[in-house]
């Protein structure tokens, strides 16, 4: 007897949450027994698990699910499937457990977000986007134009984590005060539930690690150095001091911005890289297809990491 497309994912769903259960108790078990004895602690992950963005209130799955590949003139090959398509991929990915999903003004992804999220209860998903200043001029509007159109665009009536895009300057905190300023005003009325930025270059996280207005920061990390702001050894240290600074980390670029899609033994590599840092909160991917998300979910679920 065949069954439904709808009915097929609900079952699938519940097949692999009963795995990440099973690996959860698992490690749980190991874990105890590893503290009497002072044997090494093996830690497993669950990819729609809710976790802590940093010192932020927010709850927000393990994987997230980007949609901003290729992402420039409000567009990306997310948008560029077509809003049926799309609208099907954010369905499934609700569907699977994933909760959490980064857009960007500059990714044109605010109104597929919007309609595929219709029927669906505000607080069972949370929204990521970003305001990207670079190249705009000085005619540009303020944040607070930008941040009332997004809201209209994406129909909600707060955002979860609000970015400054894109930023490459090692004073940004100084050169942006005044939009930072405005955007602290909507974080106060409760509009913005949290702040952040993401980074392009050393000097920005460096910046952003000691600015007390951040929440969390996207960085671009995997253990191969591609679309990096510089190799993983100078990556690292500062990402380790956002987080120790109690920021959330969202790392980006873990397929390396695409080129790791046919290398099933380098995407689990890193994979096992971001999640075996201990920095990175939650890992964000621009999928393109169910198969996509339901492969980088399984490479997520069979890391294991030791810690002593």
């Amino acid at each position: 007897m065949s069954i439904g497309r709808r009915e097929f994912l609900k079952k699938s769903a519940l097949g692999l949450g009963s795995m990440l259960v099973g690996g959860r108790l698992g490690a749980i078990d190991i874990s105890s027994k590893a503290a009497t004895d002072g044997s090494s602690i093996p830690k497993y992950f669950d990819p729609f698990e809710r976790v802590s963005l940093g010192k932020t209130s927010l709850k927000v799955s393990r994987l997230c699910m980007g949609t901003g590949t290729n992402g420039v003139q409000h567009e990306s090959n997310q948008t560029r499937l077509g809003r049926d398509t799309f609208d099907r991929l954010l369905r499934d990915a609700l569907e699977r457990g994933i909760r959490t999903f980064d857009c960007a003004d500059q990714y044109g992804s605010h109104t597929y977000l919007a309609a595929a999220m219709k029927d669906v209860p505000r607080e069972k998903y949370d929204i990521i986007t970003k305001i990207r200043w670079f190249g705009r001029g000085e005619g540009q509007p303020d944040a607070n134009v930008f941040v009332d159109r997004f809201l209209k665009e994406l129909s909600t009536d707060h955002i979860d984590l609000l970015l400054l895009h894109c930023l490459t300057s090692g004073n940004w905190p100084q050169e942006m005060r005044k939009q930072m300023d405005i955007l602290s005003k909507y974080k106060e009325k409760g509009v913005i539930r949290a702040l952040g930025v993401s980074c392009h270059s050393i000097p920005a996280l460096e910046a952003a690690a000691a600015e007390p207005w951040v929440d969390s920061v996207h960085t671009r990390i995997n253990p191969y150095g591609m679309s990096m702001d510089g190799s993983p050894e100078r990556v690292i240290p500062v990402i380790k001091k956002i987080h120790a600074a109690g920021k959330g980390v969202v790392g980006m670029k873990i397929v390396g911005a695409g080129r790791l899609s046919d290398d099933s033994d380098r995407r689990q590599e890193s994979v096992k890289f971001a999640l075996g840092l201990g920095c990175v909160s939650i890992l964000n991917v621009g999928f393109e297809s169910p198969d996509q998300i339901d492969d980088l979910a399984g490479q997520i679920h069979k890391t294991k990491v030791t810690t002593a």
